[in-house]
């Protein structure tokens, strides 16, 4: 009986079936990184589960996948998304922050609450006390795009410059006189290079 498994990437084929996975109802960990797998992942049911890894997949809507992990995977104990638009971390998005992995973590305990571990951090006694209080309420919701909006066309970016200075032939350049001349006696910067490094 495997107890094991792990499925390399394979990204020529278009086709990323997990329907063999049926036969391997003693399975307890499996690794699905890097998959190109997305929202429409299908996992049957794996009684004893416990370790899962989709880092660095195409998941990006996290409620769905974790009610059917919830569902098919009874006995997960640790849980890794990292690399996923669905794992908030500054690795992936610059405007995510630690806040927002914090409220991610809450979310996902608070609809998985048998996790030890989540993306390679323990669960601490803390946090899972914060799932249970508030966890339903860490749910990120995106607005939904108004029929009244206006449509911006993809070939009209935002740019700070002058509709004048667009067209890399009519560009002016600007010369401009300072009346600070900056000699660097209160800088910092040169304090630790001695004369004989110059």
């Amino acid at each position: 009986m495997e107890k094991y498994l792990s499925l390399s990437g394979n990204h020529s084929s278009n086709k990323r079936s997990l329907e063999g996975l049926s036969a391997f109802g003693s399975l307890e960990e499996l690794i699905l990184d890097n998959n190109l797998l997305g929202n429409d992942l299908v996992l049957p049911g794996l009684p004893r589960l416990h370790t899962l890894t989709l880092n660095k997949n195409q998941i990006t809507d996290l409620e769905c996948l974790l009610d059917h992990l919830a569902e098919v995977t009874p006995a997960l104990e640790y849980l890794s998304l990292l690399g996923n638009v669905a794992c908030p971390n500054e690795l992936v998005s610059l405007e995510k922050d630690e806040e927002d992995y914090k409220r991610y973590r809450y979310f996902v305990l608070h609809k998985l609450p048998n996790l030890k571990f989540l993306d390679a951090r323990k669960v601490t006694k803390q946090e899972r006390e914060e799932a249970l209080v508030r966890g339903a309420f860490m749910k990120v919701v995106k607005p939904k795009a108004s029929s009244d909006s206006v449509a911006v066309s993809p070939e009209c970016h935002y740019t700070p410059l002058p509709s004048a200075s667009r067209e890399l032939t009519s560009h002016r350049g600007v010369l401009g006189k300072c009346r600070y001349v900056y000699y660097g006696k209160n800088s910092e910067g040169n304090r630790f290079i001695r004369d004989d490094q110059l």
